[in-house]
């Protein structure tokens, strides 16, 4: 979708610096990974300082299976690599890679670990045959299978506290979702949060083939396989990705910030669905980010954001009459999208 080049010069939102990685490999001119808050920023600069230590075997202990027993010294080595608030902040949080009985996996630390992890005693708690059912799930091979193991687990997957579980604002708070967005999926989509939330599982778990969906593998099970990760946990992909970590650079920053600050032509802006939140609060400066994008791009900048709204209507008209909307391509990538949870893909190529 994004056809990434040598030329392309991406400004995007860091989140977990996941996508930020795989950008890398496409050796694009440079990255900016841009996110308000630092912690994001000091789990992307903790992933590329371990990268650069090359060393897999660390790589794929520390991030593939989410624990690392000597993490300490590990970060000890890092710590050139870091600044000085990712460092300080991973020293205070070593425990977050300690496997214990109860926890065994950093994936289900923070808040939306935390949440993962009750979401997910809830759901193995339910029934043994639902423990059975995530063990078949994983090692289905086809899209007919996960659909015939569904079915039959699908009276207890959905019992009445899971569903009070995931319909409660504290839960979706935990993940990460805004009220903004509950309230827009409240208000546009049949059977409100309850109803969403079983929905967009439902296509993951019997429309999507589930043997590389690392994304809901790592929610599962707290740790990735060297078969389903991702491609910056991929041996082969080390000696691009180490090679490629100069052109990468985080930033915390609101976007508009950002872009005051180090004006240029960008060819590519990934907004993830943070525009949800500006809509809903803060619809004057959603205007003034557009502005922005805008004086900092070219014709042919691409544009990719989603949305827990089924239809982006919010882009300011100032904006949007400078947008040429791909909405054959959105459509037809939206419903392959492995994550599953957004309303709409939203793509768009700057005219003019």
């Amino acid at each position: 979708m994004l056809s990434l080049n040598s030329r392309s010069r991406v400004v995007m939102i860091t989140s977990a610096g996941c996508n930020a990685l795989d950008y890398l490999l496409a050796g694009p001119a440079h990255v900016h990974a841009v996110d308000m808050n630092p912690r994001q920023n000091a789990l992307l600069q903790l992933k590329m300082a371990v990268i650069g230590m090359n060393s897999f075997a660390d790589l794929f202990q520390t991030f593939g299976e989410g624990s690392h027993p000597e993490f300490p010294d590990l970060l000890r080595s890092a710590r050139p690599a870091l600044t000085p608030y990712a460092a300080k902040f991973w020293r205070e949080k070593s425990d977050y890679f300690k496997s214990t009985h109860l926890n065994p996996s950093f994936y289900y630390r923070g808040t939306a670990g935390r949440m993962a992890w009750i979401a997910r005693q809830s759901f193995l708690g339910t029934n043994k045959n639902v423990r059975k059912y995530m063990n078949d799930l994983l090692a289905s091979k086809t899209v007919e299978e996960q659909q015939e193991l569904y079915e039959k687990v699908r009276p207890m997957l959905w019992n009445g506290f899971v569903k009070w579980l995931l319909a409660q604002p504290l839960a979706m708070a935990m993940l990460g979702v805004p009220r903004a967005q509950i309230r827009l999926i409240e208000t546009q989509f049949p059977g409100g949060l309850t109803g969403y939330i079983q929905t967009k599982l439902e296509h993951v778990f019997t429309k999507m083939p589930f043997q590389d969906n690392y994304f809901w593998r790592v929610y599962l099970t707290g740790k990735y396989t060297r078969e389903c990760c991702p491609r910056y946990l991929q041996k082969d992909n080390q000696d691009a990705l180490r090679e490629n970590l100069p052109r990468l650079t985080t930033h915390t920053s609101t976007l508009a910030n950002f872009l005051r600050e180090n004006p240029s032509s960008y060819s590519h802006y990934v907004l993830l669905d943070h525009q949800d939140w500006l809509a809903a609060h803060m619809p004057e400066a959603l205007t003034e980010e557009w502005k922005l994008i805008l004086e900092n791009s070219q014709p042919g900048t691409r544009i990719l954001m989603r949305s827990a709204s089924p239809v982006i209507d919010f882009i300011p008209g100032s904006a949007r009459r400078h947008l040429r909307l791909d909405t054959e391509m959105a459509e037809k990538l939206h419903v392959l999208d492995r994550v599953g949870t957004y309303g709409s893909t939203l793509f768009a190529e700057i005219i003019s």
